[in-house]
């Protein structure tokens, strides 16, 4: 047995910070921000938090799979901004759905969080542990960007996107997954809950600037032209197959300039990688889910596409699948 997605669903904050509103609090533009990154807006959350978006996305997939919350065995969420350390927020989302039968936790591999809950779900899958397993990536960045900080503050939004995936007969792709731990400090945010932060917030009464996200973005673009390409060309390798046989690669929404680098070392057409970052900005492990989504209620999914979905961002790490619509 394998595990197919048959519903998607996915929450966004309706509060827009557009680059003409950025241009207001650092010294940028629209234009600077457009040609470097390919964003123009991006969504942050208000009142919303992790698990709440996340327990929106998850009714949303369920109502668009058929599914009912009794029947999920398994809640998997992927999330670098949780807003609760314990219970999980997978615990939060099954208590708010009501999926009373599931076990649920957490798992944090920032902008490859979905693709490794996606792995994990499948493996679970084909070892009959579980048959229905909901795999959410929820984010609110906006609470870890430091705001005086163009470089970064430019590339960040919130939102959460949700897939239901249920066991089918199928074809049985093999994933493939890195890290690197040696290169971990090309993106990095140091947890609030450490006693150097406690010891640096009494003695300056401000939010160390090492616990934002500060990140080498020369660095990261580098390794990301460099390993995405080398990880799906190892899982259609694996597969057998080639771009060809591809109708979609659903990358990570880091950038536009990455994605398009993708692209043209696979020697693909740009058509088959479909973008949204530039309404939501890098909603790490939600990107690919909220894009999913998007793609399968507007209709550019259909029945028997094969799909490669790529994640890549802090450890570093980095994985990619093929799945079957």
């Amino acid at each position: 047995m394998i595990g197919k997605i048959c519903g998607t669903g996915s929450y966004i904050p309706p509060k827009i910070l557009s680059n003409d509103d950025l241009s207001e609090m650092v010294e940028t533009n629209d234009e600077w921000i457009r040609e470097r990154t390919g964003v123009r807006n991006r969504h942050i959350a208000e009142h919303e938090t992790a698990s709440f978006m996340a327990a929106e996305a998850a009714k949303r997939a369920l109502e668009n799979s058929g599914v009912s919350p009794e029947e999920i065995d398994l809640i998997l969420v992927a999330s670098s901004s949780p807003d609760v350390i314990f219970p999980s927020v997978a615990c939060e989302v099954q208590k708010e759905i009501q999926a009373v039968n599931a076990a649920g936790y957490d798992m944090q591999a920032a902008c490859t969080g979905f693709v490794f809950a996606y792995q994990s779900a499948q493996a679970y899958i084909a070892a009959g542990f579980y048959k229905t397993i909901l795999a959410i990536g929820t984010e609110t960045l906006s609470s870890m960007v430091d705001w005086s900080d163009r470089g970064t503050c430019i590339l960040f939004g919130d939102g959460a996107g949700a897939a239901v995936i249920r066991a089918a007969e199928g074809t049985a792709y093999l994933p493939a997954a890195h890290s690197d731990g040696c290169r971990g400090d090309a993106l990095v945010c140091r947890s609030r809950f450490s006693s150097e932060f406690v010891e640096a917030f009494k003695k300056t009464g401000e939010t160390p600037k090492d616990t934002y996200i500060s990140m080498d973005g020369r660095g990261v673009f580098q390794f990301a032209v460099k390993s995405v390409p080398q990880i799906v060309t190892e899982v259609l390798d694996k597969a057998g197959l080639g771009t060809e046989d591809i109708d979609w690669f659903i990358l990570h929404q880091a950038n536009k300039r990455i994605v398009e680098s993708v692209a043209k070392r696979l020697k693909t057409d740009i058509g088959k990688f479909p973008m949204n970052l530039q309404e939501y900005g890098n909603t790490s492990s939600a990107s690919i889910p909220i894009l999913l989504d998007e793609m399968n209620r507007d209709g550019r999914l259909e029945k028997g596409q094969k799909i490669v979905i790529a994640g890549f961002g802090a450890g570093l790490s980095w994985g990619a699948s093929i799945l079957e619509w």
